[in-house]
């Protein structure tokens, strides 16, 4: 009796925790706001990871804006070429050519930062600029961070219109997608601190 009290005990402690912790996560998405283009600090490159159109036209907005040198697009799937990914976006020929590089081999987050670390090896660049959605950030510049110390990340948020962030209990699927991408960064933060 006495070790069933303790575990429901605990059971009900680490879930209060995760509400509270989710909570605090789901406010600081709300804080995130994305950047104002007219005042950005210029770095190296613009990685965008797939996953939502807005990620995509907000990176090809940056690089048009001259706030880096090359767009990287990680996570982009094998059967899709520049062109098609580009096709609803006004890019120049030149630009295209010279400063637009395709990612093909990541498949998860982790992947996006192994690509992308691999592509700023070979570009020798020390600072990149990262968009993604809202919710996917903090994960995303956990494993980041993780997999280039050296390199400097600057996180460019992006809102989509799907993701109902200010009214998220009203929306189901919204607190369906916060609260995985909430357990997927606590175990994402728990294999960093065991070494996995």
């Amino acid at each position: 009796m006495k070790n069933l009290f303790s575990f429901s005990s605990i059971l009900m402690l680490a879930i209060a925790l995760w509400v509270f912790g989710f909570l605090t996560f789901v406010v600081d998405l709300n804080l995130a706001i994305e950047p104002d283009s007219a005042d950005l600090a210029p770095t190296d490159a613009i990685v965008v990871l797939t996953g939502g159109s807005e990620r995509v036209s907000t990176g090809v907005e940056l690089l048009q804006s001259g706030v880096a040198k090359k767009l990287f697009i990680s996570g982009v799937h094998k059967k899709l070429s520049l062109d098609q990914i580009l096709s609803p976006h006004n890019v120049a020929p030149d630009l295209r050519q010279c400063c637009i590089t395709l990612g093909y081999q990541a498949g998860s987050t982790i992947g996006n930062a192994e690509e992308t670390h691999e592509f700023m090896v070979a570009e020798d660049y020390h600072s990149l600029r990262l968009v993604t959605a809202n919710y996917h950030m903090p994960r995303s510049l956990l494993l980041f961070h993780h997999a280039m110390p050296d390199i400097e990340i600057i996180p460019h948020p992006v809102a989509p219109d799907s993701v109902k962030l200010h009214e998220w209990w009203e929306h189901p699927r919204t607190i369906e997608l916060l609260a995985t991408e909430y357990t997927k960064y606590l175990l994402a933060s728990f294999q960093l601190w065991v070494g996995h």
